[in-house]
């Protein structure tokens, strides 16, 4: 119900007006959720609702979108706009009224882009007497990355960002940050050293009015230990490091670990674009997941 609720703040009834009108963009964007709340495919969760008439009847279906029809709904509802709207929807049901966020994390993780684990696959190519054992092992392999900001007291995603990875996290919270809602206002930012920079410091504190608490280590180390940033918000992380307010870091690890342990660690997506809807909607769920009475 909290889905079916979110998708109707989010998105019209229907897309156009000759619409076949079978179906609402809500129940659809419901069934999307559902998905990937049971961990199923498109032809999962289509059986699934087929057997289940208690599902068909909370979600007002009076027929089963085909698993193609759920297909084609994912790649029109899961676009950029909409999923920023959904994902605001579900924060209107955990926070209600409350729109202050004292301590917030932003931290980024990849997701495997099948379901053999890199550690299997590893083994696998290091078989010394299979034949047909490839010569040259891939060290870096394109993953999913999913780049957070959460709220450290409910947990819940107040923006995220779906790419493609390797990539550094340095240069990556500008768009993040441009995903939070104008309506959530937060006080204090963690962040690991991944993020450390002048740039990040300026754009949470001056830009934004964010205090910031980022770990002074990212890049070379100095020839000088004991040498002071130039920048003096780094300088302030060097010498005045508030440890307690970095204790609530670790809240951003946790919301992977609900993600991953919950909704599954790897991807069904077989393109980029497939895969980073994939993450947009897992980030809605967990939040679908939270409002949950």
């Amino acid at each position: 119900m909290v889905a079916l609720a979110a998708g109707k703040d989010a998105f019209s009834d229907y897309s156009h007006k000759f619409s076949p009108k079978k179906f609402t963009q809500p129940q659809l964007f419901a069934c999307l959720v559902l998905k990937e709340h049971q961990r199923k495919d498109y032809r999962g969760i289509w059986q699934l609702l087929l057997d289940f008439s208690e599902l068909r009847q909370v979600l007002g279906l009076e027929h089963v979108p085909h698993f193609t029809t759920l297909h084609k709904a994912s790649r029109r509802l899961l676009r950029l706009a909409p999923v920023r709207r959904a994902l605001r929807s579900t924060l209107a049901f955990i926070f209600g009224r409350r729109k202050i966020v004292p301590y917030a994390a932003g931290d980024s993780s990849g997701f495997d882009a099948h379901h053999a684990s890199r550690y299997y696959i590893q083994r696998r190519d290091n078989q010394q007497n299979d034949k047909n054992r490839p010569k040259k092992r891939v060290v870096y392999k394109r993953y999913g990355k999913l780049m957070l900001i959460i709220c450290c007291l409910s947990h819940a995603i107040l923006g995220a960002v779906a790419s493609e990875g390797p990539t550094p996290d340095i240069d990556q919270l500008d768009g993040a940050l441009a995903e939070v809602p104008p309506l959530v206002r937060i006080d204090h930012m963690v962040l690991d050293a991944g993020f450390d920079s002048a740039h990040n410091h300026e754009l949470l504190r001056e830009d934004n009015g964010i205090l910031s608490t980022i770990p002074v280590g990212h890049g070379r180390p100095p020839k000088n230990p004991d040498a002071l940033p130039t920048n003096k918000y780094r300088r302030r992380m060097k010498t005045h490091f508030n440890r307690r307010a970095y204790g609530h870091r670790s809240q951003a690890e946790t919301v992977f670990s609900m993600i991953k342990r919950n909704l599954g660690d790897f991807l069904r997506g077989k393109t980029y674009q497939a895969r980073r809807r994939d993450l947009l909607l897992r980030a809605i769920t967990h939040n679908v997941s939270l409002a949950l009475p």
